[in-house]
């Protein structure tokens, strides 16, 4: 059986269900209160109308009833309890009386002591009956007519209760409407939601607001109009940081060219030094610039592509650049999926900046003696550890800051992990930092866990080493 999950008590979904139901309920029990009320006074009128149709009939029979008693003599008995032909209990009893207040008849139910003696003829009450007399041969016969006013009230009562119990079926079937009618309502507002979550990090386009309720179009244009600004605002930002590092990369390139031939040139040693340090800030520079960029592409937004690419070739491409140098050749253990291909939908250049920058990161702090173990998974999930000191718990919250760096003396721009982090996000993953490293006592590792959606291929095999 499947259960209909509640939405929570803040809800407005909650909200208008059982707000909208405890109004209806509160109109169904006022409306029961006031038909009470008219059901009370029409009720009245009926039995008081009833009251005195009966004494009006009796009174003629009732002096009848005298003249016969005249006629036979006095040995007749001074008071007649008309017996019931079928046994019941009465609901309107009646005594006759003459002037001198002497009982002439009785309704067989009904009780002299509960009749006042000294009645006007008209409508009269006690603490239980309700009364009516009615006179006639000039005031020498009154006939008085008496019904509990416990009758009365049962029956108003039957009749609330008759409206009343309606609302406790109906309470169930209103929460139950109103619930489904507010979830249906709220469904396009769902939808806007939904659209602002599925969105990727970078996504800053206006969002679809046309099927959204009047009430809340001025909140989805307000949202579109922050997201504006904030468009606005992160692209200069971007354009500004990518722009300056592309403006610096050519007179930097040029003082570097200037620089090192200068070094050739200068005969004295000491001078040549001087002339090195200047070389080695001017690499420097250089490669802070070229972060620099990687940072704004990683912040820009285009980190999907169309169609899938091969991300297990681009890893391969990348450990072969940086592997140019001898000692870091030697250093690099990747390992891949037997197949030797990762399809994935994440840009494969984006994906080149991630790996690269993980692994420099790893060849810069870690242990020269032990290797930088690389590993691919089927499904397009990254991870990269090296050996060396492990990194505090604090530490680790903050390398994904820019310009953050550890407590390793090598150096750094502080950009790698901010730039492999940025591009993570903006594919829908998370860039995930260990220390120490999965099995090991020591050491750091650096894993990129992307969505499942993002790698197309064959189903996730036990991998393989090469390098």
């Amino acid at each position: 059986m499947r259960w209909i999950r509640l939405p929570p008590l803040q809800s407005l979904q909650w909200r208008l269900t059982v707000g909208l139901t405890a109004v209806v309920s509160v109109l169904w029990l006022a409306a029961v209160v006031a038909a009470g009320t008219i059901v009370r006074s029409e009720t009245d009128k009926v039995f008081d109308s009833g009251l005195q149709e009966v004494a009006q009939r009796l009174l003629p029979l009732a002096y009848i009833e005298l003249l016969n008693r005249d006629r036979d003599g006095p040995e007749v008995a001074a008071s007649q309890r008309i017996p019931s032909v079928d046994p019941h209990t009465e609901t309107i009893t009646y005594i006759v009386r003459d002037a001198t207040g002497r009982v002439l008849m009785q309704s067989h139910d009904a009780d002299p002591q509960a009749f006042p003696t000294d009645l006007r003829p008209g409508f009269h009450s006690s603490a239980s009956l309700r009364l009516y007399t009615e006179s006639g041969v000039q005031g020498t016969v009154l006939v008085t007519t008496a019904e509990p006013f416990q009758h009365r009230q049962e029956a108003v009562l039957k009749a609330m209760a008759m409206l009343a119990v309606p609302l406790i079926v109906l309470l169930p079937i209103s929460l139950f409407g109103v619930w489904w009618l507010v979830s249906w309502s709220l469904k396009p507002l769902v939808s806007w939601q939904g659209e602002i979550e599925a969105r990727g990090r970078g996504n800053l386009a206006p969002v679809n607001a046309s099927n959204l309720p009047t009430e809340v179009a001025p909140v989805a244009a307000a949202v579109d109009g922050l997201i504006a600004r904030l468009r606005q605002a992160l692209e200069a930002e971007r354009s500004f940081a990518g722009n300056s590092a592309h403006e610096l990369r050519t007179p930097i390139a040029a003082a570097l060219a200037q620089i090192q031939r200068l070094i050739i040139e200068l005969p004295d040693e000491a001078t040549r030094g001087r002339a090195q340090s200047i070389e080695s800030v001017l690499r420097d520079l250089a490669r802070l610039s070229e972060k620099l960029l990687q940072l704004a592409k990683a912040e820009g937004g285009s980190l999907m592509a169309d169609a899938p690419h091969d991300l297990a070739s681009v890893l391969q491409l990348v450990c072969s650049d940086l592997g140019r140098a001898s000692s870091i050749g030697e250093r690099l253990s990747v390992q891949i999926p037997p197949s030797g291909r990762v399809m994935s939908l994440m840009d494969a250049d984006a994906f080149a900046i991630l790996a690269r920058n993980l692994i420099e990161n790893a060849l810069k702090h870690g242990d020269e003696r032990f290797p930088v173990e690389i590993k691919l998974t089927q499904d397009g999930n990254l991870s990269v550890s090296n050996r060396g000191p492990i990194v505090s718990p604090d530490e680790l919250s903050r390398l994904t800051r820019p310009f953050e760096r550890g407590a390793a003396r090598a150096k750094g721009s502080g950009l790698g992990l901010a730039i492999a982090d940025a591009i993570a996000r903006g594919a829908g993953g998370s860039l995930e930092l260990v220390s120490p490293m999965a099995g090991g006592t020591d050491g750091f590792e650096a894993r990129v866990v992307l969505p499942h959606a993002s790698a197309i291929g064959s189903p996730s095999r036990h991998g393989g080493t090469s390098g």
